[in-house]
Parts: C-alpha cells; sequence; structure tokens
C-alpha cells in the first residue's frame, strides 16, 4: 500500500509540473503610471528549449493604444518570469521612453480547469521607474 500511495503522489507531482501554459489570456491591468488598462497576453511553448517542470515560452502582451510588446518568459512549474519590451520603432512607448520590463507570475489552476496568473511586473527605465499588477485569464 505504501508503494501505491508513494507511485500515485510521484504522479500527481509530475502532472503538476507537466502542464503547458500556452494560450491567450484576456488580462485586466493596473499601472503605476499610466492606470488601469486591459490587454492580451499570447504564450507560446518552445518544446526545444523545455524540459520537465523547466519550460520556455514566446511571449506576447498586446494593449491597446499602447503597442505590441514581445518578449519571452522562463517558467518552472506554475511560476514563470517574463520580460518584455516595446520594438524601439513604437515612438514615444518604444525607443523615446524605454517601454521594457520584466514580470514574476503565479499560475493557478480553477475549479474548472482555467488557467490564470497574477503578473508583478517592474519597469527600471519607463518613466523614471515603474510597476504594475495584471490578472489574466485563459480563454
Amino acid at each position: 500500500m505504501k508503494w501505491f500511495a508513494a507511485i500515485l503522489i510521484y504522479l500527481m507531482t509530475v502532472n503538476a509540473y507537466a502542464i503547458d501554459l500556452s494560450g491567450v489570456y484576456d488580462c485586466r491591468g493596473e499601472d503605476a503610471h499610466e492606470g488601469e488598462y486591459t490587454g492580451i497576453v499570447t504564450m507560446k511553448l518552445r518544446r526545444e528549449h523545455s524540459k520537465g517542470a523547466d519550460a520556455s515560452y514566446d511571449f506576447q502582451l498586446e494593449v491597446p493604444d499602447y503597442g505590441v510588446y514581445n518578449g519571452h518568459a522562463a517558467a518552472h512549474g506554475m511560476h514563470a518570469a517574463m520580460h518584455f519590451s516595446l520594438p524601439m520603432e513604437n515612438g514615444e512607448y518604444g525607443g523615446k521612453t524605454n517601454d521594457f520590463g520584466t514580470g514574476i507570475a503565479k499560475f493557478t489552476k480553477a475549479a474548472n480547469g482555467q488557467l490564470r496568473f497574477r503578473k508583478f511586473y517592474f519597469e527600471p527605465a519607463f518613466k523614471g521607474g515603474n510597476t504594475g499588477v495584471e490578472e489574466c485569464v485563459r480563454r
């Protein structure tokens, strides 16, 4: 019986870390300088750079009236670090004010199976430094 319990716990742990966080997420955010905003995050798994609980993703955040932030994410299980930036050619928010940053997110799975995450981010150069929080739900 102890062997069965040990195997069951092992399988549950492996499956918990095998969740693919890829998808399209609808987000609501609160930015210290810009206020409330909405956006769409798209994450795509990079299988060739992922193994077990460690996963690599392409990351994109589209924010109306600001632009498309491109980046990447490195995840371990249900936690991810995300880097994002506007391209230089996007004018004020890209090249002129250095709108780029890094976030850390915790993913959770609702009872209905829907993935969501909460991300805190830091932008060291945007308007003298900036922070914010996003709450996102996978479609």
